[in-house]
């Protein structure tokens, strides 16, 4: 018979043929049962058990030498202790005890028991001491002997059973032997089933069929079973030795590789830069990819020796890769008021822009607060949402010196982040803002990620100053690569070539700065909001100098307060005379050349204090260097003032107009582009067609030659807003009367005489107010444009809206 010790199924066992017969004693009335925990005794099967529950050593006490038989069956939970008859398999194995001996030292009997014969039991009789019941034998359905499909499956299963016993060492050899000797099918069955391992449902399962066939069935799928796993512990066992001998392989040559460095005297430095860039790239929060990178990179470091070129360009790359701000960002201050404070402080004027950013500040306010009140689901939408919008690009366009840039670090200020300047004029290489591929020799990442190295966050406020002014060579063209860093649905993973792997730029940021918006490529301007700033007025201009350029000027030329003062009309005349500008820029040079005269005067002793009026102004400035002569301009015929916008701001426009003897002759000069030299051919044309009503001889043109002159000839200018002014002055010039001269004009003109609207209403309008111009006509379609002007140009100036050229000829002469 088959040995078992359940105690210890990891021995070899010893193997014993089975008795070929099943046990035809009388079964008593009642039976003591004995539950076994994690194991299932079948049939023929001897094996050695360790008894120490109380009842369990109760019940064997109370066994006779005459009748040692007890019923075993399994219980169905393991962990329990003393299962009630619910908690127990029905059909267990009739057990004969062979051997009983107590152990008093560990308060045990060690039992030894045969398996004779399957029963089911029909009832409880009583469960006080331990568990009584009456059973009955229950036979099993042996196939025929000459059935081949059973042969088969025998065949099958023996086969099976002997590659598992050649693949498990706790299985004895001569093991298949006896399998394959027994002929028959039951004690067969029983005899694998008892051999191996199975686990308690599936070998009670194998217990309770009655079908022979049923059971080798599903004692082959269990055997079939234990050798896939085997096989395959077997191949991780084998690819886990693989590993193992690859790293002892590598341990063994990192060895002998510190072993040659330590000759060399390399060895320590090496240690501790490799050291010191595991712990970097360990507290630098980098990125899944960036991190896999990184770790490949100081692997290959390790590798070669320092006199290797390649060793140092590693060395920079895990700098800047460590360096970078991954997880490192400042909190927002979302306060409105705030925000409002600190841009009051820093700029007067500029309602509007200062509006749309407090706009912006209230919206991520809002989506912030939002979000904490919602449901986690809800969250995640509205965060989901926040980063659609994340995305939002300020362009400020304007002249010079009108506060872009400082209006930038304003921003930055407000929200509480730190600010970035990237001047972008006349940038013409690509790989400025992509960065250069390693493969270079001193390659460096682009602007926007050096700018995130030097700032330390990864959410800073990005000012792209002069974004008008990119260009483009063979080189690439930077404002291509600019759409990537500026589009918030492609930033969030921006690839920089140097670094090669990607980065998230849609927590910054952007504020780009213009003085034409024309000159910004299309593309890159459909991904900004632009915001136009126009010029000052002198009023602007004066409360400006008064209230924050000449207090700056005075701490940077160590003046006191009181030391310099400067009246009201001395700074009109400063910002008229001494200034022609759309912003501020020029005047607030004026105010340090002052305060730097003033400087000298106090420190030679002679003064201790300067009050500065417009009659001694010309003392530290000079004679004065701009004046308006828009009277002595128009005091002749041929001759009318326009309106026009310029990088710098609004300006006017002499439009001057003579004629000569001659056939037909048509002469422009003024360095015009070619739309204002249509609107001059078309301006000749209107005339032409209109000479009678206008009292001017028909064929005029025909004897006549004219030559159309805009003044400042080195500037180029170009557009069709000078349509309108065109016309007026070569009327003027043919009907001999003069224009009058404190009215400005602007607007585009058809070919019948329509008068058309224009851009650069508010600059052209500023430009007007500081030449003193009393009127300015406009096209009836520009009206809504003069809400835009500040209240003071409003009430001291006139407005007159027109819609065809007539309406203008009657008010000019």
């Amino acid at each position: 018979m088959v040995e078992i010790n359940v105690n210890n199924q990891n021995e070899q066992q010893s193997v014993k043929i089975p008795e070929r017969r099943q046990y035809h004693g009388a079964i008593p009335e009642k039976l003591p049962v004995l539950p076994l925990r994690n194991a299932v005794v079948f049939p023929y099967t001897v094996l050695s058990i360790s008894v120490g529950q109380p009842r369990s050593r109760l019940l064997l006490e109370s066994m006779s030498d005459e009748q040692p038989l007890i019923a075993i069956v399994a219980s169905k939970d393991p962990k329990l202790d003393q299962p009630d008859p619910q908690q127990v398999y029905q059909v267990g194995c009739i057990a004969k005890v062979l051997r009983l001996e107590k152990n008093e030292e560990e308060n045990s009997v060690q039992l030894l028991l045969q398996g004779l014969d399957k029963i089911k039991i029909e009832r409880w009789l009583t469960e006080r001491d331990y568990l009584v019941a009456q059973v009955s034998k229950v036979a099993d359905l042996e196939p025929a002997s000459d059935d081949i499909k059973a042969e088969a499956v025998r065949n099958n299963l023996i086969q099976r059973f002997q590659k598992l016993v050649s693949m498990i060492s706790y299985l004895p050899a001569n093991l298949v032997d006896s399998v394959s000797q027994t002929q028959d099918y039951r004690q067969f069955t029983y005899l694998i089933s008892s051999s191996i391992r199975i686990e308690v449902k599936e070998a009670q399962a194998i217990l309770e069929k009655r079908d022979i066939l049923e059971k080798m069935n599903k004692l082959t799928d269990v055997v079939n079973h234990e050798i896939e796993v085997f096989e395959l512990g077997k191949k991780i066992q084998s690819e886990a030795r693989l590993e193992m001998e690859k790293s002892q392989r590598e341990y063994v040559l990192r060895q002998q590789l510190k072993a040659i460095r330590k000759e060399l005297g390399e060895d320590g430095e090496l240690q501790l830069k490799v050291e010191e860039y595991q712990q970097k790239i360990e507290q630098s929060g980098l990125s899944k990819e960036a991190q896999k990178q990184a770790e490949t990179e100081l692997g290959r470091l390790q590798r070669i020796p320092e006199v290797s070129s390649e060793y140092n360009i590693i060395l920079t790359y895990l700098d800047w890769l460590t360096s970078l701000p991954w997880k490192k960002s400042t909190k927002d201050n979302f306060d409105i008021k705030r925000a409002r404070q600190i841009l009051d402080e820093d700029h007067f004027g500029l309602e509007k822009i200062k509006q749309r950013i407090l706009e912006y500040i209230a919206v991520r306010q809002l989506k912030q607060h939002r979000a904490k009140e919602l449901t986690e689901k809800h969250k995640q939408q509205t965060l989901s949402a926040k980063q659609n919008r994340e995305g939002v690009i300020l362009c400020l366009v304007g002249p010079p010196g009108i506060g872009k840039t400082s209006l930038g670090h304003s921003i930055a200020r407000a929200l509480g982040r730190k600010l970035h300047r990237i001047s972008l004029g006349g940038v013409r290489d690509e790989a400025e803002i992509r960065g250069h591929r390693r493969t270079y020799l001193g390659a460096m990442p682009g602007r926007f990620i050096t700018a995130l190295r030097d700032i330390g966050t990864n959410n800073p406020v990005i000012l792209l100053d002069e974004v008008d002014k990119l260009g483009s060579d063979r080189q690439g063209d930077p404002s291509s690569a600019l759409l990537e860093v500026l589009d918030p649905e492609q930033n969030r993973a921006f690839r920089d070539h140097y670094l090669d792997v990607d980065f998230d730029l849609s927590q910054l940021m952007f504020i780009a700065t213009a003085n034409v918006a024309d000159d910004i490529p299309a593309p890159l301007m459909d991904r900004m909001e632009t915001l136009t700033l126009s010029g000052y007025t002198d009023d602007e201009k004066l409360h400006i100098a008064q209230n924050y350029l000449l207090v700056r000027q005075k701490q940077e030329n160590a003046l006191r307060i009181n030391e310099l003062t400067v009246t009201d009309n001395a700074m009109l005349k400063i910002i008229q005379q001494y200034t022609r500008e759309a912003g501020v820029r020029s005047l607030d040079r004026r105010l340090g050349t002052i305060c730097r005269k003033t400087a000298i005067k106090i420190a030679e002793d002679s003064v201790t204090m300067i009050h500065l009026t417009v009659d001694n102004i010309v003392e530290f400035l000079g004679k004065p260097t701009f004046y308006y002569d828009v009277a002595e301009r128009i005091k002749t015929s041929g001759v009318a003032t326009g309106l026009a916008v310029t990088a710098v701001g609004g300006d006017i426009l002499f439009v001057e107009v003579s004629s000569s003897p001659g056939k037909k002759g048509l002469t422009i000069t003024g360095q015009l582009g070619d739309v204002m030299r249509e609107s001059v051919e078309t301006a000749l044309s209107y005339v032409r067609s209109k000479a009678e009503s206008l009292n001017i001889e028909q064929h005029f043109f025909d004897t006549t030659d004219i030559h159309f002159h805009l003044p400042a000839g080195a500037i180029p200018k170009d557009g069709p807003s000078a349509g309108i002014t065109l016309v007026v002055a070569l009327v003027s010039l043919l009907t001999n009367r003069k224009v009058n001269m404190s009215i400005g004009m602007t607007g585009e003109m058809t070919l019948r005489g329509l008068v058309l609207p224009v851009g650069g209403i508010k600059d052209k309008i500023l430009a007007a107010h500081r030449a003193n111009l009393s009127k300015v006509i406009l096209p009836q379609r520009n009206e809504k444009d003069l809400d835009e002007l500040p209240s003071s140009v409003r009430e001291s100036m006139s407005f007159i809206l027109v819609t065809d050229i007539e309406q203008v000829l009657s008010e000019v002469f």
